[in-house]
């Protein structure tokens, strides 16, 4: 990373994504601003970025299931491992 004040844009994508995973310093996250004020494109970067985040967090951490296995099929799945690994 550079050691000035003003990042490039390869730092700036870099640091957008620690930020969504909440792994950004504060000055990371201030040279981050900065840039953004003077980035359009990483700007447009950052809000794409947050917006799949947030579908990736609704979307893929849910959890839905129209069926079960029930306790039968369980223990018959566990026998064939059993023997599998025999």
């Amino acid at each position: 990373m550079s050691k000035g004040f003003f990042i490039s844009c390869d730092e700036a994508t870099t640091i957008c994504t620690k930020n969504q995973y909440k792994e950004a310093t504060f000055w990371e996250k201030l040279k981050l601003t900065v840039h953004l004020w003077t980035c359009k494109i990483c700007g447009l970067y950052s809000k794409q970025n947050g917006k799949l985040t947030e579908v990736c967090d609704k979307h893929l951490h849910k959890v839905e299931c129209d069926h079960a296995l029930t306790d039968a099929d369980k223990s018959g799945l566990k026998k064939k491992l059993a023997e599998a690994n025999k």
